[in-house]
């Protein structure tokens, strides 16, 4: 390492975000300049990305945002200096040595960082993800060693007095859900972790996955204890490839560690955990479907009862939790339940990650606790509308979700509250729509994913939803008519009670949330032949 650089780290987000942005050209020019590099995960800021942390001794870290290579050797020559490099937008100034760092905010003091409340999501950014050594130095596989010590079921009554609930879209109580399992009489008993995370607008598993891989591992190996399973799996999305690469790494150095494998820390428990790659079916994210995927079979849905907690993976008692619940499972065990429940609303414990795309101006993954009100999220957090414009709608819940007029954006973000105003939590995609967005256009939009996305299995469905997108269409082109309108409810409302799965019993919610909150804009569309927005093409 050279002399002008001695000392210097530059803290490098090689996320999929960062990667995206260019951050591996960044890091490895701050390598040809002699700087060290660490490399980490995504702080969720991804509006800022490529994101640099540079670390010198004796002085507080100064957080650099947007970093391309013609910056590089700038940060290098100031930080060796012990000045803020002017023009490479520093964001998080120090008040200790650093010259000129006065005129810099800290970090801890823009919004985007101090009205959350980092849990789940503590460990991304900061760590290097690839290290079990940086993730055991910051406490981790702490709550599965104090799993071990208790019972089963101690483990169960824990995680259930947490009030922790699913956060893979349905909230049930996670608990509750791990007791049916273990009380089931059947053996082998399966965990799987469902990162098969494909709606659009949602990538908090991905960051998570890619930024704290232990952290859900953790929580995987915690739930099998629990149940009494000595086989977990992992369903990841093909397509994120970073994702799969980098639990798969935990497992083994997990296993090289001795935390898996047989008679795990001098224990009677033993455990493997498995890598599964989903095909990139969204069907693939309901239980069954990824279960049927898993066996090798065609990824595809079967009639409930019987639920996986009885007859799931190969017909043995299988549970199922997705990679944010398993994440939090791990900062119970480690802290208590108690601890954990002491954020969020009476019916909706703990944190939530949530992910802000569409017309937003600052696009991230955000951690709040649940029954923060949307508008905390949305234009605190998120910055409002981009380009100074007005928020017209937001989408939550991904697909199967509905939207928020921007009236509504004072509701608090908890479960039962998002179902009364028409919409759900889901996985916390939150996509931003503003007055420039037609409503047609949006539940066209929505409509067009799921078509495609149907497994085609059974009729409410497959047929539902080419007839809705038929009849979407028909409006944006000045076809459709008044009375379509209560066509699409009946047929939408039907969908919601005789699809098989999950899928097409979410997948009318974008188009009858919309025509009840956006009803004139449809009947402008049928009256006059007319788009307000100029967005459809109305031939």
């Amino acid at each position: 390492m050279s002399s002008m650089v001695e000392g210097i780290t530059a803290k490098v987000g090689l996320a999929t975000c960062g990667l995206a942005a260019g951050a591996q050209q960044v890091a490895d020019a701050f390598s040809k300049e002699g700087v060290h590099v660490w490399k980490v995960g995504c702080l969720g800021l991804c509006h800022l990305e490529p994101l640099v942390e540079i670390q010198k001794e004796g002085y507080p870290p100064v957080l650099y945002s947007k970093v391309d290579p013609s910056k590089v050797s700038l940060i290098a020559k100031a930080s060796a200096a012990g000045l803020i490099a002017e023009g490479a937008y520093a964001i998080h100034g120090a008040r200790g040595n650093w010259k000129g760092a006065d005129i810099i905010p800290r970090l801890e003091e823009l919004p985007v960082w101090k009205l959350q409340t980092r849990r789940v999501m503590s460990n991304c950014g900061v760590i290097d993800p690839q290290s079990i050594d940086e993730y055991l130095a910051v406490g981790g596989y702490s709550g599965f060693k104090r799993a071990l010590t208790i019972s089963p079921e101690q483990v169960i009554q824990e995680v259930t007095r947490s009030g922790l609930r699913g956060r893979g879209g349905a909230g049930f109580p996670t608990g509750k859900k791990w007791a049916l399992c273990r009380n089931s009489p059947n053996t082998p008993r399966y965990a799987i972790c469902n990162a098969d995370e494909g709606d659009p607008g949602a990538f908090m598993n991905r960051v998570l996955l890619e930024g704290d891989p232990h952290r859900v591992l953790e929580g995987l190996m915690i739930s099998a204890y629990a149940i009494g399973s000595n086989q977990a799996y992992v369903f990841v999305r093909a397509e994120k490839k970073l994702a799969a690469q980098r639990i798969a790494q935990a497992a083994e150095a997990a296993k090289d560690k001795g935390f898996l494998g047989t008679e795990i820390m001098g224990t009677p428990y033993s455990l493997q955990v498995n890598v599964a790659l989903s095909a990139g079916s969204f069907v693939c994210g309901e239980e069954t479907a990824l279960i049927a995927a898993i066996e090798g079979k065609r990824g595809m849905p079967r009639a409930r009862p019987p639920f996986p907690a009885q007859a799931g993976l190969w017909g043995k008692p299988t549970n199922i939790n997705n990679v944010e619940t398993l994440g939090h499972v791990a900062t119970i065990l480690a802290n208590g339940a108690d601890w954990f429940a002491q954020v969020g609303s009476e019916k909706s414990k703990g944190t939530k990650s949530f992910c802000l795309s569409g017309r937003v101006a600052l696009t991230g993954a955000y951690e709040i606790p649940l029954g923060t009100p949307a508008r905390v999220l949305v234009e605190e957090l998120g910055g409002g509308a981009a380009e100074g414009r007005k928020i017209k709608a937001v989408q939550t819940g991904g697909p199967s979700g509905g939207c928020l007029k921007a009236e509504e954006l004072d509701l608090p973000l908890d479960y039962e509250t998002l179902q009364q105003a028409g919409s759900t939590m889901g996985s916390g995609g939150v996509v931003v729509f503003d007055e420039t967005a037609c409503a047609v256009d949006i539940a066209k939009y929505f409509l067009g994913f799921t078509k495609s996305e149907s497994c085609g299995k059974c009729v409410p469905c497959r047929e539902g939803t080419y007839r809705l997108h038929e009849m979407l269409d028909n409006f944006s082109k000045g076809k459709g008519k008044e009375e379509d309108l209560e066509k699409m409810v009946y047929l939408g409302q039907l969908m919601r009670e005789a699809s098989l799965c999950g899928m097409g019993q979410g997948a009318s919610n974008p188009v009858l949330s919309l025509t009840s909150k956006f009803r004139e804009e449809f009947l402008q569309h049928a009256r006059e032949k007319k788009c307000p927005t100029g967005v459809c093409p109305m031939r």
